[in-house]
């Protein structure tokens, strides 16, 4: 990865108190020499929090109180900044469901707002994140982030002579990010008789915060415009899961929760029209081509010598991934975690 694609950049992160943009804030300090970083978030306690952290003292980090779906306090916030990494979200699936208006409000509303506050400051670049549901999505969430997806890549149709890029990163499931699986099955662990699990055939993609940031990274660098990067990530079965915490405990089935699948996909049959394959990740690129979008163009700015491009039907899901991890990996992941 090259070390000066945040030199002397601002950086503006969005939902920057949450688990992405927490490690996200604290690898570019460790890695990078950026101008600024700034933290935009709603939730004053988890920025007081933050502020409080060893990892978190330095004079290059900013925090900033705001919602995105607050326009002008998005313009105020992008002056001035370079970057933009977007990770505030409505995330909870059976939270969607009951109070969809809402997330409406942030997931898309939103999206367009940190999209219009881009051109006004015309930043350089923004990488949107994404999430394994808004591909074929059953749940209000994963419509309201691949609408999100949508807005992001079609925004640069409209930037005109501005310079701005947008750009979307889709991922799995993070283990122990906030509402992840893993926290309640280590406290399940503790505290119950039994792990709860909704369908023991249910599997899920899987990718470590610090992989998270470190592909946002490289997304960074990659990036003409348009494209959604998908990383290539190993799956796990659910149970699998439960069994890595604690091979003895009970196991209670208790049915698949409103909005929820049983098995997660990242690239579907439709966008397997337009998918390229690399060593490490996928690229969807742009139906329409926006600033003369090509495969050519895309390989020689990255200076790389060839890829393939998907056969049309392809679907990268989580049940059919060619790497799954077994009981013994899972457990070294957790301990890696929780060591951390």
């Amino acid at each position: 990865m090259n070390k000066d694609i945040f030199k002397n950049k601002s950086i503006l992160i969005t939902g920057g108190t949450g688990s992405f943009g927490k490690n996200f804030a604290k690898y570019v300090l460790k890695n990078f020499s950026a101008k600024k970083i700034v933290i935009f978030s709603r939730d004053e306690l988890k920025q007081y929090e933050m502020q409080s952290h060893q990892d978190f003292k330095s004079n290059n980090l900013r925090f900033l109180i705001g919602d995105i779906r607050d326009l002008e306090r998005l313009k105020l916030a992008m002056k001035d900044m370079d970057l933009v990494v977007h990770a505030a979200a409505l995330k909870q699936v059976p939270t969607a469901e009951y109070n969809p208006f809402e997330v409406v409000k942030t997931n898309v509303l939103g999206a367009q707002n940190v999209i219009e506050a881009a051109y006004n400051s015309n930043v350089e670049k923004v990488i949107a994140l994404s999430t394994d549901k808004a591909a074929s999505p059953i749940n209000l969430y994963g419509a309201t982030k691949l609408t999100s997806d949508k807005l992001f890549v079609a925004a640069n149709n409209y930037r005109g002579g501005l310079k701005t890029k947008f750009s979307v990163v889709r991922y799995g499931n993070v283990l122990n990010s906030r509402g992840s699986v893993l926290p309640l099955f280590l406290s399940q662990s503790k505290d119950s008789k039994s792990f709860t699990i909704t369908n023991l055939e249910m599997t899920r993609f899987n990718i470590t915060l610090d992989q998270g940031v470190e592909f946002v990274c490289k997304s960074f660098e990659r990036m003409l415009g348009g494209e959604i990067f998908v990383p290539k990530i190993p799956s796990f079965k659910v149970h699998d899961l439960a069994k890595a915490i604690n091979e003895k405990k009970d196991i209670k089935i208790i049915g698949i929760r409103p909005g929820e699948k049983i098995h997660e996909e990242m690239i579907t049959a439709t966008d397997s029209i337009n998918t390229l394959e690399f060593d490490d990740y996928f690229l969807i690129y742009p139906q329409f081509k926006f600033g003369n979008w090509s495969r050519e163009k895309y390989l020689n700015i990255n200076k790389i010598k060839n890829c393939k491009k998907v056969k049309s039907g392809f679907i990268y899901g989580s049940d059919e991934n060619k790497k799954f991890l077994n009981i013994k990996e899972i457990k070294s992941i957790i301990k890696k975690i929780i060591n951390d």
